[in-house]
């Protein structure tokens, strides 16, 4: 499976980022065959599982230009490298604490020429600068995750939605999202949580039981 799928449910993209999406498939699968982000069995499913999925968070919130994302767990870059390629007047700060997958995720930024990302090899207690957004994909517990960044996230928001969590997650997640806002206390943002099916986006089977589950963290929107 090629690209093709990606530019199905995004048009209007500049022919630099279908340069770039059409490189991916070669980059990750040279890579891939070093060092393993990406089981080796669904290689052929990269653009479908790895490179569609991490778009759903393009889908659920349009970044505007200036945004800063902090990608934690990248793995080998997603969601962080293909929202990177969406969003080219965004910055990028992906970080993992295993190195050899970070060593990837920096490639693959560079043979991309993303110029909007920074790769770190940390763990996400170390990161202390702040950002718009987090995002990740299926890297732990929501109530975890907010344990770990609430120090990253900047609390005035210039979208419609506070700055927050959007997670790549599946199965039932009401209880997950009830406790992660329960960790943010009295100081959490009058606000709800939010959970999206990816399957209102994106019609194959795989997107089924996907869905994008939003924290907020920060303060709503003045208007």
């Amino acid at each position: 499976m090629d690209e093709q799928i990606i530019l199905k449910y995004f048009t209007g993209l500049s022919p630099v980022q279908k340069r770039q999406l059409g490189q991916m498939g070669y980059i990750y699968t040279e890579w891939n065959s070093k060092i393993n982000v990406v089981s080796r069995k669904d290689m052929d499913n990269l653009y479908e599982h790895h490179v569609l999925h991490s778009l759903a968070i393009a889908r659920f919130l349009t970044f505007r230009p200036g945004t800063s994302i902090l990608d934690v767990g990248t793995g080998g870059g997603f969601p962080g490298i293909p929202l990177a390629v969406l969003f080219p007047q965004c910055q990028f700060v992906l970080i993992d604490s295993i190195g050899k997958k970070v060593k990837v995720a920096e490639a693959v930024a560079e043979s991309l020429g993303l110029e909007n990302v920074e790769t770190i090899h940390c763990n996400a207690k170390e990161e202390r600068r702040k950002f718009d957004f987090v995002v990740s994909r299926a890297v732990m517990q929501a109530n975890g995750l907010v344990d770990l960044v609430r120090k990253n996230i900047l609390q005035d928001s210039s979208h419609d939605i506070p700055n927050g969590i959007i997670c790549l997650k599946g199965g039932d997640l009401d209880d997950e999202a009830s406790q992660a806002m329960a960790r943010l206390g009295t100081k959490r943002p009058d606000y709800p949580y939010l959970i999206e099916p990816i399957s209102q986006w994106f019609t194959e089977p795989f997107f089924e039981t996907k869905q994008v589950l939003y924290i907020p963290v920060g303060k709503a929107k003045k208007r």
